[in-house]
């Protein structure tokens, strides 16, 4: 086990799939409570019970980060049941690639609800009692989208991922003192994401994620911010797959 996530209390959004999912069981491999947040109940409840029959500690929330009142009501369950939290992972994320030009405003509402919405809901939750108690990290899952504009059709999508990184920082300078703030940039990734894409560019994207490298690769990145003595912030990590041009 790492005595830097050891006993820690580890909520993850979106965290009944993919990276999330695939986070939550490496850490609780290495100690952590880990609570998975997400809007499929069931998904959550079969990766609680693979980390409890590992022999580890976890519990599932149903919630729905775009719903703030419900985010803060998970943090408090999560709080009454383990007595505290030490780190959030907003990892709940959406990424409809499609041209600007076919203006679908469902889908860029959507985005900014989760993408952007949903992260700053999971700071509101958790900042009061990380000032509080003057320890605690944020982790928020950005892309390397957020880095360099994916266009065409991943516009809006880039737009939301640079805002993480944008609030991510912005954050650290006003609390770094207190609470560790990082921003990880992933590439290609294999996990539902890839899905969302439903329209004219679905098979571009498909073919971008060929090269995706496994959610593992993600969750070690997690779990290494995480393990960092108390002292040490890991401000930002960007990581490809080693074929990725963009």
């Amino acid at each position: 086990m790492s005595n830097g996530i050891a006993n820690k209390v580890v909520l993850i959004t979106g965290g009944g799939t993919g990276l999330g999912a695939e986070s939550a069981r490496l850490l609780a491999s290495k100690g952590a409570i880990v609570a998975v947040a997400a809007r499929r109940k069931d998904k959550l409840d079969e990766v609680v019970a693979e980390i409890k029959k590992a022999g580890g500690k976890a519990a599932a929330y149903q919630l729905d980060v775009t719903d703030k009142l419900q985010f803060k009501a998970v943090v408090d369950a999560i709080i009454a049941e383990f007595g505290k939290v030490d780190v959030l992972v907003n990892n709940a994320g959406i990424m409809p690639i499609r041209p600007m030009s076919e203006v679908n405003t469902d889908e860029w509402d959507a985005m900014i609800d989760i993408n952007i919405k949903g992260v700053l809901y999971g700071i509101a939750s958790v900042l009061p009692t990380f000032l509080a108690q003057e320890n605690g990290h944020i982790i928020n899952i950005s892309s390397v989208a957020g880095v360099k504009v994916f266009s065409p059709g991943g516009t809006v999508y880039s737009g939301t991922k640079f805002a993480v990184r944008a609030i991510s920082e912005g954050l650290r300078h006003e609390v770094g003192s207190k609470v560790r703030v990082t921003s990880i940039e992933p590439g290609a990734v294999e996990s539902d994401l890839k899905y969302n894409t439903t329209g004219t560019a679905q098979s571009n994207v498909l073919d971008f994620y060929k090269s995706a490298i496994p959610a593992s690769a993600v969750a070690r990145t997690i779990a290494f911010v995480i393990e960092q003595p108390v002292e040490v912030d890991v401000n930002e990590i960007v990581l490809r797959p080693t074929s990725q041009e963009f």
